[in-house]
C-alpha cells in the first residue's frame, strides 16, 4: 500500500507539473521547476467538526488524515493548515466544547490554523483554552482585546522547509462580532483586515521567501470585507489561503496582484492541495487542485486517527444520556404532523430559537425536525436526535411582505405534509386551505399585532432556511443580521430555563376561512351597452376526457452518488426527493436503493 501511496503521489505531482489552470501561475515559460525545490501546502476549511465518512462526499478526520500521508511519503517539504471554523458543528465537537476536535487536529499534524468566527461559539476563553491545548499556533493579526488593542494571537509564524523561508499569517473575518453571539466575543475587536494585511506582508518581505495568508474572510458578495477585495488591494501575498463562505475552487483561483487564491469547500468533502516549486530562492511556479471522495478511493483512512475518532464517540456515549428536562406529555415531532400542523415541540424549538437570538418571530421548517420526544425526562442525545444536522441559528431583517411571502411558501401544500412547513414563535396566522398556493395565509400577528408589510422584522431561523433552502428563496437576499449557535444547543438551554413548564399546541398556526373584509370585492359589473351587436356564442368544444396522471419515474442509487446529485441530474431539489421518498435523513442513501422521481 506504501508504494501505492507513493505512486500516487508521484502521480499526482506529474499531473501538477504539466497542467495549466487558471490556479496555475507561472514565473517565466523558460523556468525549470525539476531543478528546483518542491513544496505543498495542503489546506482544509470549514470542517464544522464532520467527524467520519458518509454518502454525502463528507471524508471526516481519519480518511483525510490517510490522504495527507500520502502526500507527506511522496514529499516531505509538505505543510498541513486550516482556514477557520473546525472546532464547532456536530454533537463530536459541541458535546465537549471542542476540545475532541483540537485533539484529532493534534494527531493529524497541523502545522497553524487561523480562527473562524465558529471557533468562537464557545466564548473567546474557551477558545485561549482550546489554544493551549494545541499543538499548532492559531494565528491573526487583526484580533484585538479593545480596552488596549493588544493582539490575542500571534500575527504570523516562519517555517523553515528545506531552506525556504515560509511565512504565514492570519486574517479573521470582521463579521465574527455578530456571526457568533456577541457575548462570545465581548471585549475583543476585528480590525481591518486590509491595512492589518499590509502591515505584516511590509513585516515578513524581508525575513521570508514566500507569504501564505490564512484568511477566514470568505468570498460573498454581500459581505463588506472579501477575500476578492483585500488581494486587489494588498501586494505581496504569494498564495491566499481562504474560509467562512464555503467556496470550492477546484484548481484555484488568480486573484489580484497574482495572488495564488485557494478554497477546500466546506465538511472535509475536499482536501485542499497547493504545490510551490522554486529555483534560485523564488517561486518559479504556483498550482492549486482539489481532492475529493472518488479521487482518494484507493486510499486508507489513517488507523490512528480512526481509533481516536472512535474513543472520542464511545466517551460521548455518557454524555448523550445527561438529564436536561423533562416532558409532562409527549413532545410531538410525528414527520406527517410537525410537517402539516402546529405542535408542541415545533413551538418549544421555534421559542428556543427566538429565545437565543432575542429576535421578534421565530421560525423553523418542519421538515429539519426528526423525532418525537416521549414523556418523562429528556436527554441531551433525545435533543440530538430531534436536530441532527448541526444547523446554526442566524437572524434576518426582513420586510413583514417578504415574512408573508414565506409562510405562504411553507403552507403551498398545505393540508399535505411539507418539510418547509413553518414552526413559529411570536406570530400567529391563519391558513385558507381553499384559496390557491400563494393566497392562503391570513389574520399574521406578530406579537399580537397586525403584521405591516412595510416593516422591519427581526426573524431568528436556521442557516439552512436563510440560504434559501425550503424553497425560502426570499431569505436569500438578506444578509445574515447576527449568529446564535446551533439548534440543539439553544434548545438544551432553553428546556434547562424552562425547568419543566414547556410551551403546548396553542392555536399559533390555524386553519379557518378568510373573513369576508379581507377578501378583494369583485369588480362592478359594467353598464349593458346600447346598440351593440347579439352576442355571438363560439361552437362547444368536444369534450376531452382527462389523461391518466404517469406514474413517477425511477432512479437507482449508484455507488458515489448523494440525494443532491441525483436531484440535480434529474431537475429538481434533494428536498423534493426527500419528501417523495420519506426518507429520513438524505444522508442515507444506499447503492441498488429506488429513488422516486417527481413524473
Amino acid at each position: 500500500m506504501f508504494k501505492r501511496f507513493k505512486w500516487l503521489g508521484s502521480a499526482l505531482l506529474a499531473v501538477s507539473l504539466i497542467a495549466v489552470s487558471t490556479g496555475t501561475v507561472t514565473a517565466a515559460e523558460s523556468a525549470t521547476t525539476a531543478a528546483g525545490k518542491h513544496i505543498t501546502l495542503l489546506h482544509t476549511n470549514d470542517m464544522h467538526a464532520r467527524a467520519v465518512e458518509n454518502t454525502s462526499g463528507e471524508m471526516g478526520f481519519a480518511k483525510l488524515s490517510g490522504i495527507i500521508d500520502s502526500y507527506r511519503a511522496a514529499n516531505p517539504n509538505t505543510l498541513l493548515l486550516d482556514g477557520g471554523d473546525a472546532v464547532h458543528g456536530t454533537t463530536f465537537a459541541t458535546l465537549v466544547t471542542g476540545e475532541s476536535v483540537v485533539k484529532v487536529m493534534n494527531k493529524m499534524g497541523y502545522d497553524a490554523a487561523v480562527p473562524g468566527n465558529h471557533e468562537y461559539n464557545y466564548g473567546y476563553e474557551r477558545l485561549l483554552e482550546l489554544e493551549n491545548e494545541m499543538t499548532y499556533p492559531l494565528l491573526s493579526a487583526n484580533t484585538r482585546v479593545t480596552k488596549d488593542q493588544t493582539l490575542l494571537y500571534k500575527p504570523y509564524v516562519i517555517k523553515e522547509v528545506d531552506g525556504v523561508r515560509i511565512g504565514i499569517f492570519g486574517l479573521t473575518t470582521p463579521e465574527t462580532a455578530y456571526k457568533t453571539h456577541p457575548n462570545n466575543v465581548k471585549g475583543l475587536s476585528f480590525t481591518n483586515p486590509v491595512k492589518e494585511a499590509q502591515a505584516i506582508v511590509g513585516e515578513l518581505k524581508d525575513k521570508t521567501d514566500i507569504i501564505v495568508a490564512l484568511g477566514h474572510i470568505g468570498q460573498d458578495a454581500a459581505s463588506e470585507d472579501t477575500s476578492l477585495k483585500l488581494l486587489k488591494e494588498v501586494s505581496g501575498i504569494d498564495v491566499f489561503i481562504d474560509g467562512h463562505s464555503h467556496t470550492v475552487l477546484k484548481d484555484g483561483l488568480v486573484a489580484g496582484n497574482g495572488t495564488l487564491l485557494a478554497s477546500a469547500g466546506e465538511y472535509t468533502k475536499y482536501l485542499g492541495v497547493v504545490d510551490l516549486w522554486f529555483d534560485n530562492g523564488k517561486v518559479v511556479k504556483k498550482q492549486a487542485a482539489l481532492i475529493d471522495q472518488k479521487q482518494a478511493a484507493a486510499i486508507k483512512p489513517n488507523a490512528e486517527v480512526t481509533a481516536l475518532v472512535a474513543d472520542i464517540q464511545k466517551s460521548q456515549e455518557a454524555i448523550l444520556t445527561q438529564e436536561v428536562g423533562k416532558a409532562a406529555v409527549k413532545l410531538e415531532g410525528t414527520r406527517e404532523l410537525v410537517r402539516a400542523s402546529e405542535t408542541n415541540l415545533g413551538n418549544l424549538i421555534a421559542d428556543a430559537i427566538r429565545d437565543a437570538a432575542g429576535a421578534d418571530i421565530g421560525l423553523t421548517n418542519g421538515g429539519g425536525i426528526r423525532a418525537s420526544i416521549n414523556e418523562g425526562i429528556i436527554t441531551k442525545g433525545d435533543v440530538i436526535t430531534v436536530l441532527p444536522f448541526g444547523n446554526q441559528i442566524v437572524t434576518l431583517k426582513v420586510s413583514g411582505a417578504d415574512l408573508k411571502a414565506a409562510l405562504e411558501n411553507g403552507v403551498s401544500d398545505y393540508p399535505n405534509p411539507k418539510g418547509a412547513f413553518p414552526q413559529v414563535s411570536g406570530i400567529a396566522f391563519k391558513i385558507d386551505a381553499a384559496k390557491p398556493a400563494g393566497e392562503r395565509v391570513h389574520s399574521v400577528t406578530v406579537g399580537g399585532k397586525p403584521l405591516d408589510g412595510k416593516k422591519q422584522y427581526v426573524i431568528a431561523t436556521n442557516d439552512f432556511m436563510a440560504a434559501g433552502g425550503d424553497e425560502y428563496v426570499m431569505f436569500s437576499s438578506y444578509p445574515q443580521a447576527g449568529m446564535y449557535g446551533s439548534l440543539d444547543e439553544a434548545l438544551i438551554a432553553y428546556i434547562e430555563k424552562l425547568d419543566g413548564v414547556l410551551p403546548k399546541a396553542e392555536g399559533r398556526i390555524t386553519a379557518a376561512a378568510a373573513a369576508a373584509s379581507e377578501i378583494p370585492p369583485a369588480a362592478a359589473e359594467p353598464e349593458p351597452a346600447t346598440n351593440t351587436k347579439p352576442e355571438v356564442k363560439p361552437e362547444p368544444k368536444p369534450e376531452t376526457k382527462p389523461t391518466a396522471k404517469p406514474e413517477p419515474a425511477s432512479y437507482t442509487v449508484k455507488k458515489g452518488d448523494t440525494l443532491w446529485s441525483i436531484a440535480k441530474a434529474h431537475g429538481t431539489t434533494w428536498q423534493q426527493l426527500l419528501d417523495l421518498n420519506g426518507i429520513a435523513n438524505p444522508n442515507l442513501i444506499y447503492p441498488g436503493q429506488k429513488i422516486k422521481l417527481a413524473a
